[in-house]
């Protein structure tokens, strides 16, 4: 059975503004589910309608066989929610707090501590599990609230940017703890604009760009789409590049190119090959090379090829859609 399915969903906030325009989605039991995309992409409104906190505008969506507007109560019972904006109650204990919200979930009380300390070892809380929350930093209110959605152990999570403004050591406990929850069963839809994150975790990746999915598989099938090598060309200035742009397109063997700037990426088969004449057309242009790289494609390249543009990453915290 699909944990999650969505058929054309739709939300348009104004006729100017269509955050998500119209995607589908059949993301089975079990699998880690990667949504990749900037900020403003449509990602969050997404994870908003399915988690019933936003009704589209058209459109279908179950989550775990339930309808999100037929019995969006149900679903909410069902799954657990991490989201950007972090709200909590900040007079109580990290401690309390987690133990209060398995409650909620009808948790027995010492099932409920249990849990609650164990996770609070996940995220690297435990050692201020009985401070008041007002003394947390931004970083640890943000552990809390990730403590919170796995609290009443939901066999669908979605996790919103679950690892941005995480320190590197706690990123990889949490990346370490979804892997082992996935191997029992549970299934992670998750929002990200890390390509590490995202090519580690995932079994499938869609990536988002201005409220639609222009591209889908997994991390291996999507490097694998692009079929050549990558070469990364730094030249002078973008006058440079945009003298070079002509030349290269005519290159032997170039697939496809992309011109950022002063950096020119260059698509094509057998790149090794390639380096030394390329470098003396370009010399023979009167074009100056100041760096070159050759590397297999990354889903950087795969994003880079789907949207037009690189993916970039940020804690910029508010105004997702």
């Amino acid at each position: 059975m699909a944990a999650i399915v969505a058929r054309a969903l739709v939300k348009h906030f104004s006729q100017e503004i269509k955050a998500v325009d119209g995607i589908d989605l059949d993301i089975p039991e079990g699998q880690v589910f990667g949504f990749l995309g900037q900020n403003g992409s449509g990602k969050t409104t997404t994870v908003r309608m399915l988690t019933t906190l936003l009704k589209p505008t058209s459109g279908s969506a179950e989550v775990g066989g339930v309808d999100v507007l037929a019995h969006p109560e149900r679903i909410r019972r069902s799954v657990g929610v991490a989201m950007q904006e972090v709200g909590l109650d900040e007079v109580q204990t990290g401690r309390e707090l987690l133990t209060l919200q398995a409650r909620l979930f009808d948790v027995p009380g010492p099932v409920a501590r249990t849990r609650a300390g164990n996770l609070l070892d996940v995220v690297g809380l435990a050692g201020d599990a009985d401070r008041p929350l007002k003394g947390y930093s931004g970083g640890m209110k943000r552990r809390l609230d990730l403590a919170c959605a796995l609290i009443h152990e939901p066999r669908i999570v979605f996790l919103d940017e679950p690892t941005t403004g995480l320190d590197p050591i706690t990123r990889e406990a949490m990346w370490r703890y979804v892997e082992d929850l996935n191997k029992g069963g549970v299934t992670f839809f998750l929002t990200t604009q890390y390509l590490e994150e995202a090519d580690r975790l995932c079994d499938d990746i869609a990536i988002m760009d201005r409220g639609q999915i222009v591209a889908k598989g997994s991390p291996e099938a999507l490097k694998s789409s692009i079929g050549t090598d990558a070469i990364t060309l730094g030249l002078g200035s973008a006058e440079d590049a945009g003298l070079a742009e002509p030349l290269l397109r005519r290159f032997e063997g170039v697939d496809s190119l992309q011109v950022q700037g002063a950096q020119v990426i260059l698509y094509l088969k057998n790149g090794a090959a390639a380096v030394a004449p390329l470098v003396l057309a370009l010399a023979e242009a009167n074009v100056k090379v100041e760096d070159l790289r050759l590397r297999q494609a990354t889903l950087d390249d795969v994003f880079l090829r789907a949207t037009g543009h690189h993916l970039e990453t940020g804690d910029q915290g508010q105004g997702r859609l």
